[in-house]
């Protein structure tokens, strides 16, 4: 493990820097274009977690409340892997 650090450390002035750059013609399209697809994609979740608390509510699919806490679980990972691809992206894209 140390030899891994060692060599990571040996490594690191021996890469090169790609310094600030522009972004390439075209780029603001693409923003726009992730701008949408994050706002379509949080819609969707915000109406799935609507869904997921309904379904809570309703008396006869009470007897399933782990499913549906599975369901609530999978929609809220699904909001953090939205946001935190948007904000990946939009940090490589600037």
């Amino acid at each position: 493990m140390h030899e891994l650090i060692a060599y990571l450390i040996h490594l690191g002035p021996s890469i090169p820097d790609p310094g600030n750059g522009a972004a390439p013609p075209g780029m603001q399209g693409f923003t726009t274009i992730l701008g949408w697809s994050k706002w379509y994609a949080l819609g969707l979740a915000v109406l799935a977690l609507i869904v997921a608390g309904a379904s809570l509510m309703i008396p006869w699919l009470r007897e399933r409340v782990g499913e549906h806490i599975t369901q609530l679980l999978k929609v809220l990972i699904g909001i953090l892997i939205i946001c935190a691809a948007y904000s990946i992206v939009g940090f490589l894209a600037s």
